[in-house]
């Protein structure tokens, strides 16, 4: 018999806006987020608590941000801060197992399957670590605890911040039958969306498909919406994968009907892109991509050799591509491609799908 698996996976809670505030002590009690400034097109890559109460969110323009909340407090980042905290946050990890999967600069998976540490529990152990996290590094963290990285990783957020979450596994079946099927991992606003428009809501109504039909309806990806939507994740942690691309991608609700449209969403893709490249250690990179999808669903993806993301350069690309279709976009992407192998986390794909606030807990 296999042995089971205990999945940590430890979020840092609004990790840039915790270090300014862990910093700047004024802060912690006044609306506070990182990124740009407006008046450079800025977009916000992460805000604290009190902030996201007047509805503001990560890769959020700066401009709306502020309308929404007017008393915000904008600060640029300092990555060479939030790079000291994370290596000290990763520093205590490595104290519970070496099988560790970070994902960002500010989480991870860990397996801590038969370590033993605090007589085994998994639970202990989280709660330890997080203890570690806010009296060493001066923030706080949240920790899912499951059987397996999939409920594990909706396991952290379900008492943020500066919480836990145990799914046991005789738990499973009660606990991800009531999942919306916003949580399953890879499914998107939009696919969310189709998913609604044809009776979906719960993993649980998704649970009354069969695989067969799972694959006619979704195709391959049906394969994946069949095991989550029964809590059913094999992937293993993993410290060791290779990353050949970063990239980022957004669907729109609406479609953008022209050039100028599109070119007026690529300020936030860039933000969102350099700080996937921030959190990943900025590694050096040989090629730029835009990748587009038009309203018909065919796409065509544009790429140059370069070094540095010019956003001329990259104007260039989206004019070319735009040009090939010339219709309504659904989806725009832009990414690179990394010089040499990264070791990086299983989790990241070729492009960051997701279009809801997940970036920096």
């Amino acid at each position: 018999m296999s042995v089971q698996r205990k999945i940590i996976h430890i979020d840092c809670d609004c990790f840039f806006a915790a270090v300014e505030m862990r910093d700047n002590p004024a802060w912690r009690d006044i609306p506070l987020a990182v990124g740009g400034q407006p008046g450079q097109r800025g977009v916000i890559s992460t805000c604290n608590y009190l902030a996201r109460r007047y509805g503001v969110k990560s890769a959020m323009p700066s401009s709306l941000a502020l309308r929404l909340c007017p008393e915000l407090l904008i600060v640029p980042s300092d990555f060479a801060r939030y790079r000291a905290a994370s290596q000290a946050v990763h520093a205590i990890f490595q104290r519970f197992t070496s099988l560790i999967e970070p994902l960002s600069l500010d989480e991870a998976y860990l397996d801590v399957s038969g370590q033993p540490h605090c007589q085994g529990s998994a639970s202990l152990m989280a709660a330890e670590i997080r203890d570690a996290i806010r009296s060493e590094v001066g923030i706080t963290a949240s920790a899912g605890i499951a059987p397996n990285k999939f409920l594990a990783k909706i396991a952290s957020d379900w008492h943020k911040p500066d919480g836990q979450f145990l799914v046991r596994p005789e738990d499973v079946a009660d606990f991800v039958r009531v999942l919306p099927v916003e949580k399953i991992w890879g499914v998107g606003e939009v696919t969310a969306a189709k998913l609604k428009q044809q009776g979906f809501h719960t993993c649980g109504d998704l649970q009354q498909l069969e695989l067969l039909d799972m694959l006619r309806r979704f195709g391959k990806f049906g394969k994946n919406l069949y095991e989550l939507a029964r809590g059913i994740d094999h992937r293993a942690v993993h410290n060791d994968h290779e990353r050949k691309s970063v990239s980022v991608e957004e669907t729109y609700t609406r479609d953008l009907p022209d050039l100028a449209a599109c070119r007026a969403e690529l300020p936030a893709l860039l933000q969102r892109l350099r700080d996937r490249l921030r959190r990943a250690g900025d590694p050096p990179f040989r090629g730029v991509n835009i990748k587009i999808k038009f309203a018909d669903f065919s796409q065509t993806t544009v790429e140059t050799v370069a070094q540095l993301l010019d956003e001329a350069v990259i104007d260039g690309l989206l004019a070319t591509g735009f040009a090939r279709g010339n219709r309504a976009v659904r989806l725009l992407g832009v990414g690179v491609r990394l010089q040499e192998a990264q070791r990086v986390p299983q989790q990241l794909q070729l492009f960051d799908i997701t279009t809801n606030d997940n970036a920096t807990g």
